[in-house]
């Protein structure tokens, strides 16, 4: 469903695309609304409700350099896009820990195009 730089993600139990378009708005002296589109943007709000150890540092690790390779399911294209994306915000919580192996559950981040 998503790989970064070609590697394959769990799939994510929660997959949301947002589709920004950024612009240069203001209104002419008539009232009306000039917009001025510059670029159209994704954003990847992804979720994984249960993950282990490996599978979170993994995941972690391939969003840590500043910029990386995203290949995604688009719903506008209908099917796989690609574009060099960043990650925002990282969290995951502690599930449980059971001999000395920790679970985690809530993991998410969003992966914003460049």
């Amino acid at each position: 469903m998503i790989k970064i730089n070609g590697v394959v993600l769990p799939a994510p139990t929660d997959y949301q695309v947002s589709i920004n378009d950024i612009s240069n708005a203001e209104r002419n002296a008539n009232g009306t609304m000039i917009i001025e589109r510059i670029a159209t943007k994704r954003k990847l709000e992804l979720a994984w409700k249960f993950l282990s150890k490996e599978d979170l540092s993994r995941l972690l690790n391939l969003v840590s350099p500043v910029f990386f390779k995203v290949e995604y399911i688009d719903p506008q294209d209908g099917g796989v896009r690609n574009g060099t994306f960043y990650a925002g915000d990282r969290s995951a919580g502690a599930l449980d820990f059971i001999n000395g192996n920790i679970r985690y559950k809530d993991a998410k981040f969003n992966l914003i195009e460049r």
